[in-house]
């Protein structure tokens, strides 16, 4: 059996091959110039369970299309990695880890459908909720 990222670096076009992972246009896709930095060994979704030197390349490979985007194609630009075991395979969600960069401009299709609605689902951080959380990832 084939996994994700082997079906999609066989299939797509690829921008950049590394050892551990590479970059391809995502389809489907969110907006004009939106990439995938994908791992090329099967990682459900926690980047803790990369390696250093996977780690590592993806983190270069978001460096270097961010600066790309960012010089070329538009003056803003998402990166975003989410990891999600609970929802099923889909179109739109695959259950291994991948980044997306998003090329963004000032109120651009998805701030105008998505965004927008995002500023009211911030609430102020109560003092009480901050003890808690700390110890936790503290340790």
């Amino acid at each position: 059996r084939v996994h994700f990222a082997q079906a999609r670096e066989k299939r797509e076009e690829c921008f950049e091959r590394g050892e551990y992972s590479y970059v391809i246009f995502s389809n489907p896709r969110l907006m004009p110039g939106h990439l995938l930095v994908i791992p090329k060994r099967h990682i459900e979704g926690r980047l803790q369970d990369a390696t250093k030197e996977e780690q590592e390349e993806i983190m270069s490979f978001l460096a270097e299309f961010q600066a790309k985007i960012l010089e070329k194609l538009t003056p803003g630009c998402d990166i975003r990695q989410n990891y999600k075991p609970y929802v099923e395979n889909s179109n739109t969600h695959i259950n291994h880890m991948h980044f997306h960069l998003y090329p963004r401009k000032y109120k651009d299709e998805l701030h105008e459908k998505v965004d927008i609605h995002r500023k009211s689902l911030y609430q102020p951080l109560p003092e009480e909720e901050k003890e808690r959380p700390f110890q936790l990832l503290s340790d």
